[in-house]
Order: structure tokens, then C-alpha cells, then sequence
């Protein structure tokens, strides 16, 4: 019987550290070692577990460069567990590389159910969900204006992941291609003790947060078109 190969992609909590399965857990304490965007960051939830496994840091400066040689360790026999800073690999963090060559090389993606940030924004939006898109960061030069015209016609409502410093230019491109009065939600610290979910038109979002000082990650969710 030929030896099966894993690569192991653990969910992290997207703030509240209590927001990790057991298997997760187990799984990240099984791990020869762990692939982590920031070991800063990833320091915290393993010593939080008393988890006493290695971090190499793999993110999109050097997952290029490096992705081959951790393919050729799982082959080799090591047990690698991928891990992103918040959320789920992959989903607007790194990840997509090594999974596309794990598969290349036969070895099987073992990706566990946890947290993400766009499915409690859009159950907290008040927005339809029964069908949405996720759109992930909005590109900051080149394609963005494309993409934002590609958004003035959909029906589903549709989700951006948007930083602090950036949320109020997103706010201003929207209300011009969508209409200040299109219907909205941002979700900022989600699962944290300053939680908060601000619902209203893109008008009204883009004056609340104009003079604020906004911390953390947002998630948009914006109504679909209903015209």
C-alpha cells in the first residue's frame, strides 16, 4: 500500500482565540512543523495551547520561492499544517500556491472547517444571503475601476474585505458606481470585544466613518441590484 502524502490547512480565529476547533488543535499539535504568515502573530495562538511546534514564516514575499522546498518535505515524510494569520488560508491570504502544487505532486489537502470573516458579516449585514459573491480585496491600481464596473449590475450582494486606511476611497468608488443610496454593512472586529457591525446606505456609511478612527479589518457587504 503506497504512503499517503498531507498537507494539512488549519483556519485560525479571525480574533477571538477561543474560535479553534479541537481538531485544529490536535491536528497543529501533530505538525512537524507550521507554515504561518507572521510567527509573531501565530506565536500567540500556539502558546495560548501550550503547542511547542516550529514556525517558518511563508507569505506572498517568499511563497514563490519557497513552496517547492516544503512540497518536497511533505514527500519526504514530514507532517506540514498551513496556517494564515486570521481566517482561512487561501481566502484572500497565501495558500492557493502550495495547495495547486501539493495536488501537481499527488498529495492530498486535508482543509479543516473554521473560521473566516465574510460569513458573520454577511449574516450580520441584514443583506440577503442566500446567494452572494466574494470579491475579496479590491485591487488599488490596476483593474480596479474594471472591477468596480463589473459590481454595478449584480444581483447577489457581494463582499469586500477592505484596511482601515483605505475604507473611506472604497466607500467614495462605490457610492459613484453603485449609488449613495444602495444599502450596506461593515463589520469591523468581528468576534472581538469591540465588535461592531454599522448598517445603512454607502451615503451614510461614508459619513459615519469620514471623521473616525477606524481600527482593524472590515468586511463590506453591499445589497445586490435590485433595479
Amino acid at each position: 500500500m503506497s504512503k499517503s502524502y498531507v498537507l494539512n490547512i488549519i483556519p485560525t480565529p479571525i480574533g477571538n482565540l477561543e474560535d479553534i476547533t479541537f481538531r485544529s488543535l490536535d491536528t497543529l499539535k501533530k505538525s512537524d512543523y507550521i507554515l504561518c504568515e507572521d510567527t509573531r502573530v501565530s506565536k500567540k495562538l500556539l502558546s495560548k495551547y501550550n503547542i511547542d511546534v516550529p514556525l517558518v514564516s511563508f507569505h506572498s514575499y517568499n511563497e514563490h520561492k519557497t513552496v517547492q522546498k516544503h512540497i518536497d518535505q511533505i514527500l519526504d515524510g514530514k507532517t506540514i499544517s498551513l496556517i494564515s494569520d486570521a481566517g482561512t488560508p487561501s481566502i484572500s491570504d497565501p495558500g492557493f500556491l502550495i495547495v495547486r502544487e501539493s495536488i501537481i505532486n499527488d498529495i492530498e489537502i486535508n482543509c479543516l472547517p473554521g473560521p473566516t470573516a465574510l460569513i458573520p458579516a454577511i449574516v450580520n449585514s441584514g443583506l440577503s444571503s442566500d446567494r452572494f459573491i466574494f470579491e475579496g480585496f479590491i485591487p488599488n491600481k490596476k483593474g480596479r475601476t474594471k472591477r468596480l464596473k463589473s459590481l454595478v449590475d449584480e444581483e447577489r450582494s457581494i463582499i469586500i474585505y477592505e484596511s482601515p486606511k483605505k475604507i473611506l476611497r472604497l466607500l467614495n468608488n462605490l457610492i459613484s458606481f453603485l449609488g449613495e443610496k444602495r444599502k450596506a454593512s461593515v463589520s469591523r472586529e468581528l468576534s472581538k470585544i469591540y465588535q461592531e457591525n454599522i448598517r445603512g446606505t454607502l451615503k451614510e456609511l461614508y459619513d459615519k466613518f469620514e471623521n473616525k478612527n477606524i481600527k482593524g479589518e472590515l468586511v463590506i457587504v453591499i445589497d445586490g441590484n435590485k433595479n
